[in-house]
């Protein structure tokens, strides 16, 4: 079972001004998947904040997967990509390619969404948008490769190669 950890970056919603409605949306999500929400928060658009969760979740609990949500776009608060990228050991582009990719079918403003996916040791850190419905578009493209990737991360695959 892979084990998940979602934080919500909301400066609102940290101060309980706003539901955080993505978090929950991403939970559900996780469990279509095989994998459980063993860690969530709802943080300020903090970067030093984000970035501390970030470590101790990858580092000292170990969670297979950290899914953000919020912080992507160009308002001056928005650092999650920042705070991801500071704790990154290597990137992984593709994962918020696909996101952009698949979002620009539903409308022009995805090309806006500066999310990165990235792996800290064993830990693989997404960055989602912050609407329920951005999140669930954008998890639909990728969901079907996490499993495996986070196999091979863990060392219990060992290709993606189809054999004939």
């Amino acid at each position: 079972m892979l084990r998940v950890g979602v934080i919500t970056a909301s400066d609102k919603g940290s101060r309980g001004e706003r539901e955080d409605l993505s978090g929950p949306t991403l939970a559900k999500l996780v469990q279509e998947i095989g994998g459980e929400v063993a860690e969530y928060v709802v943080l300020p658009d903090d970067q030093t904040m984000l970035e501390e969760k970030m470590r101790q979740w990858a580092d000292e609990v170990g969670l297979d997967l950290i899914l953000t949500t919020g912080g992507t776009g160009f308002s001056l608060r928005d650092v999650t990509p920042e705070a991801t990228l500071a704790v990154a050991d290597r990137l992984v582009p593709g994962i918020a390619e696909v996101m952009r990719q698949e979002s620009l079918k539903v409308t022009p403003k995805a090309m806006l969404s500066r999310a990165v996916a990235v792996l800290r040791k064993r830990t693989l850190i997404i960055n989602m948008p912050g609407s329920p419905k951005a999140v669930r578009e954008c998890f639909a493209a990728i969901a079907p490769a996490l499993p495996h990737g986070i196999q091979i991360l863990k060392g219990e695959a060992s290709e993606c190669a189809t054999t004939l």
